[in-house]
């Protein structure tokens, strides 16, 4: 596929994205603190802190934040696909022992089952509702064990505006989208976080196959 938002994240939005948004660790951390009053490194220790994860793939891991913070937080075997070929240069420079493949979430370039864990930070926003299943059944594929989330969440599915372009962000509630795509799904854990500033909302989800 070559949808209209994969070329968006292509052109020049995609490269003032990751100027905006390279942070470092400590970056991260005090970012999520700011917009949440928790930090992404807790966060990551309250959702994964117990499971048993052999190896782990993001899908559109930008520039590689939340991998690194996973690589720090002693996670092994990271994966990372990423649309946009800068982001993708960027990535393999500044993380070592992970693999980042220059590829798209609806042609994910690995073998069914293959990975403990498949997440996503950010990224089913950014996707039509046309294409959205299409996406999810991609990542349930890969995923031997579990699905994990931080999305944006509304009860319903809808439409904003994304720094003055349209169709390019849309809000809903993922968690419900995956239960209703694949039932035999179950949800370990899910949780609410307004952010501080404003009356926004994510949401983080933890599901398992």
């Amino acid at each position: 596929m070559d949808t209209l938002q994969e070329k968006f994240w292509q052109s020049k939005f995609g490269r003032d994205y990751i100027k905006r948004n390279f942070f470092s660790n400590r970056e991260m951390d005090r970012l999520y603190v700011k917009n949440y009053g928790v930090s992404r490194s807790e966060m990551n220790r309250k959702f994964l802190g117990n499971l048993r994860i052999k190896n782990v793939l993001e899908v559109g891991c930008n520039a590689g934040n939340q991998l690194a913070l996973l690589q720090k937080q002693g996670f092994k075997n990271l994966y990372g696909i990423e649309i946009y070929d800068k982001a993708v240069e960027l990535s393999r420079t500044r993380l070592k022992n992970v693999n980042i493949i220059w590829d798209s979430v609806f042609d994910i370039p690995f073998k069914d089952n293959y990975f403990d864990l498949v997440f996503t930070s950010g990224l089913l926003i950014h996707i039509s509702p046309k294409d959205i299943k299409k996406a999810m059944k991609e990542i349930y594929r890969v995923s031997k064990k579990y699905i994990w989330g931080f999305e944006y969440y509304n009860d319903e599915y809808i439409s904003i505006d994304y720094r003055g372009h349209k169709n390019c962000l849309w809000k809903g509630n993922f968690v419900k989208m995956y239960l209703n795509l694949f039932p035999s799904l179950r949800l370990v854990r899910v949780e609410k976080l307004k952010y501080l500033n404003d009356n926004n909302v994510d949401i983080m989800f933890l599901l398992k196959k």
